[in-house]
């Protein structure tokens, strides 16, 4: 489902975050020592301004990648103090909608390009994005694909909204290099309406190898589905989302693991509502419970802090929250805006969205320090 947002300037606060030491590179000389309280949005130049990015793939502290309106990806490997511009030219040309990739290390990714019949498309590079291979080009001109993820380096999917009413997946087992589509008898009948929404990279995510959710709106509930076969079979759950019009559903899903995992979502369109925004589960998704208190607004991606078992991020057009008992409670940490985040085990929380802004989580000074 093709989204339309608008988003707000950002504004760097501090968070008042418990976690463990970590080596954070912040541009400012400083090395945060153990017992780290401190951290905050620290904004990545990428001088591409009239791009907006909902596609995002934290490879570690130093390295990420970014993918966005104009058929634009950029790249960092010094943490965000340069950025590469490795946009595939043919994208380029066609003014591609990339809103999602997904990327293996530095130098290995795919991205996901949306729209009806051939613009959805797959491209991989292997050379850090000097060259790209156009690996899957839509023939159906009733499909229309959201979102990709990969359960490791060989085994991905990617969602397609429905045809013939049921979600269409597309699956490979080489890295991205060819595709096929998989049979639609595991998969349960779509409800009227529903659909993906490819608003972060978010709508379908994976935890383990074999382990799948894909996250529903735009319907009468706002579902969310799991498959533990990479995609073979699936089960519906409802989610506490509220759905019930075209821009209402869930948005993003985080797993921790197979069994803890965070839905955030709301209406997209700016100046409505957003109640009950979030909800959580903890036995991998067949049943879901609201937030005691939910983010005050849509939240479009949402991604596990490495720090804490129990803490997480939601970020959206409005701001960021954060959450440090495993979704029960949310509470807003900066009013910058952002569509997508993502973060790697060493510390690195990367987050992404309009006018080409980019951002790092990185421990700031305190006073006295």
């Amino acid at each position: 489902m093709r989204l339309l947002g608008v988003g707000m300037c950002a504004a760097a606060l501090l968070v008042g975050l418990a976690v463990a030491p970590a080596q954070a590179d912040t541009g400012a000389g400083y090395t945060p020592g153990p017992g780290l309280r401190g951290v905050g949005w620290a904004a990545k130049a990428t001088g591409e301004e009239g791009v907006r990015f909902r596609g995002l793939a934290a490879v570690s502290r130093s390295t990420a990648w970014v993918a966005g309106s104009k058929g634009t990806v950029l790249r960092t490997g010094d943490g965000g103090r340069s950025w590469q511009d490795v946009s595939p030219p043919g994208a380029v040309a066609e003014g591609l909608e990339l809103r999602d990739i997904e990327a293996f290390d530095a130098r290995r990714a795919v991205a996901l390009s949306i729209g009806e019949g051939g613009a959805s498309r797959v491209l991989r590079t292997e050379d850090a994005g000097v060259t790209w291979t156009e690996t899957f080009r839509n023939p159906d001109p009733r499909a229309f694909y959201d979102c990709l993820t990969f359960l490791d380096a060989r085994h991905g999917l990617a969602v397609s909204d429905p045809v013939d009413g049921k979600f269409r997946i597309l699956a490979t087992e080489d890295g991205g290099r060819s595709w096929r589509v998989l049979p639609d008898a595991g998969m349960p009948a779509a409800l009227p309406g529903e659909a993906g929404f490819a608003a972060s990279g978010q709508c379908l995510v994976a935890s383990g190898p074999r382990d799948v959710w894909l996250a529903t709106g735009g319907g009468p509930v706002a579902r969310v589905l799991h498959s533990s076969d990479r995609g073979l079979t699936w089960r519906a759950a409802d989610s506490t989302v509220p759905a019930g019009d075209p821009a209402r559903g869930v948005f993003a899903l985080a797993f921790r693991d197979r069994t803890t995992g965070l839905a955030v979502g709301g209406d997209y369109r700016t100046g409505q509502a957003s109640p009950q925004a979030a909800a959580r589960t903890a036995d991998a998704g067949r049943g879901w419970s609201r937030a005691d208190t939910p983010p005050p607004a849509y939240r479009s991606g949402a991604a596990w802090f490495p720090y804490g078992r129990s803490t997480a991020l939601a970020v959206g057009p409005t701001g960021t929250d954060v959450t440090t008992d495993a979704g029960r409670t949310w509470r807003t940490l900066d009013t910058g805006s952002y569509d997508t985040v993502d973060c790697t085990a060493d510390g690195g929380c990367w987050a992404a969205g309009e006018k080409g802004r980019v951002a790092r989580l990185e421990a700031v000074r305190t006073e006295g320090r």
